[in-house]
């Protein structure tokens, strides 16, 4: 049973000091390795993990192709500014590879675990000789994960997996007892500028849980060119969470007077402290009227565009 700290009792301070000196203790004189994907979570990971180690950490950036526009070159810059070395793997091949002909949502996240702590990760950690592994897995991952409502990419011993065992490392979390609200106190201690530890979370399946369906390179980049409208639409509403879905069926339009088989875009906008719970944000018509006319005019394919305006539960914050 693990033992929850809420956002309200932590003691940042104490518990960064506490978490250096676990990280120190576990791993000694070896090395250890963290993948980076930017959010918040990963990235108090990282930072702790610096503090602890300097350079006996490796951290990488794993370029599945699934992420947001610009992200490897942002994220890997904004990190070598605060002193932490960040490799960027392309590993674009090996992902859609593994998600090509799924459609089951689940398969889809067992799929991306797969391919991402035994094929991808797991050859990184053996190069490096690391024996430990730093992961931002955080309570309510877990959460999920138990209940079976959706099966997080980072939890193992849970599910009776041993990681050792499976994928020949070691797996250490220092955020397993916190949730998101908690997160980002660390990473506002840690000295990380509002626009990180505020920023919105993002999954770890990336935008393929954004995709109902099969995921293709083309879906991907259908998602992201609707993601950026919607991250920018969207950022002053002082939301937890906001994305762009796309569906799998295609749906009928009309262009130019003729009929128009296109694709349909969901928005989502949540209000959230801790994403156990959620509700639709109520944005004003005039900023749905915006979002429609700006995806449709700016993302090729797509006649629909549709808001979410179902609370979590039954709904989730992601779709897939």
């Amino acid at each position: 049973m693990i033992k929850e700290v809420t956002a309200q009792e932590l003691n940042t301070d104490r518990f960064i000091n506490e978490k250096i000196k676990e990280i120190k203790g576990a791993v000694g004189d070896g090395m250890a390795i963290n993948a980076l994907s930017g959010g918040v979570d990963s990235s108090t990971v990282t930072m702790l993990g610096h503090r602890a180690l300097g350079n006996r950490l490796k951290t990488v950036f794993i370029e599945n192709g699934l992420m947001r526009e610009g992200e490897p070159e942002q994220v890997a810059d904004f990190f070598r500014k605060l002193g932490v070395t960040v490799e960027v793997v392309d590993a674009r091949k090996e992902f859609y590879s593994v998600l090509k002909g799924i459609t089951d949502p689940e398969e889809k996240r067992e799929a991306i675990t797969q391919a991402f702590y035994q094929n991808v990760f797991g050859r990184i950690v053996k190069e490096s000789g690391a024996k430990y592994l730093l992961q931002g897995t955080i309570l309510t991952d877990v959460d999920e994960t138990v209940a079976g409502i959706k099966r997080q990419h980072n939890v193992f011993e849970q599910l009776g997996i041993d990681p050792q065992e499976a994928f020949g490392y070691r797996i250490i979390e220092p955020l397993i007892q916190l949730r998101k609200d908690g997160v980002r106190k660390v990473g506002k201690a840690l000295g990380f500028p509002a626009e990180l530890f505020e920023r919105i979370p993002f999954p770890g399946p990336a935008l393929s849980a954004r995709v109902i369906g099969e995921v293709t390179r083309e879906r991907i980049e259908t998602v992201r060119k609707a993601t950026v409208v919607v991250e920018r639409l969207l950022k002053d509403t002082g939301a937890f969470q906001y994305l762009a879905i796309l569906h799998e069926d295609r749906v009928t339009g009309m262009r130019d007077g003729k009929r128009d088989f296109g694709q349909q875009i969901e928005v989502r906008c949540w209000e959230s402290v801790d994403a156990r719970i959620a509700t639709p944000t109520r944005l004003s018509f005039e900023i749905l009227e915006k979002l429609a006319s700006e995806i449709i005019r700016e993302v090729p394919g797509i006649v629909s565009v549709t808001y979410n305006i179902a609370p979590k539960p039954p709904s989730t914050i992601e779709a897939v």
